[in-house]
């Protein structure tokens, strides 16, 4: 079962959580609406909902692997 844990966004070095924000905005299958956006675009929307607690980042110490989640989402795995 995943173990997941909260990474608050404040504690990261402003260029991991720019690194890490331009890779999720690059993946593959992220949508963004109708309007085409930049990179910077889709990161700076990323950063105002992670600021709102909008978006959460999560890690899975099984997988090590991370993502950011809508905050009703991160709730549920957190205390699942």
């Amino acid at each position: 079962m995943a173990q997941f844990v909260l990474v608050p966004f404040q504690r990261l070095k402003m260029d991991v959580l720019q690194a890490l924000l331009e890779d999720y905005a690059t993946r593959d299958g992220t949508d963004y609406g109708e309007r085409e956006l930049t990179t910077q675009d889709k990161v700076d929307r990323l950063q105002r909902q992670l600021g709102a607690g909008d978006l959460q980042i999560l890690y899975d110490a099984d997988s090590e692997q991370w993502d950011l989640v809508p905050q009703a989402q991160a709730e549920l795995l957190l205390n699942s």
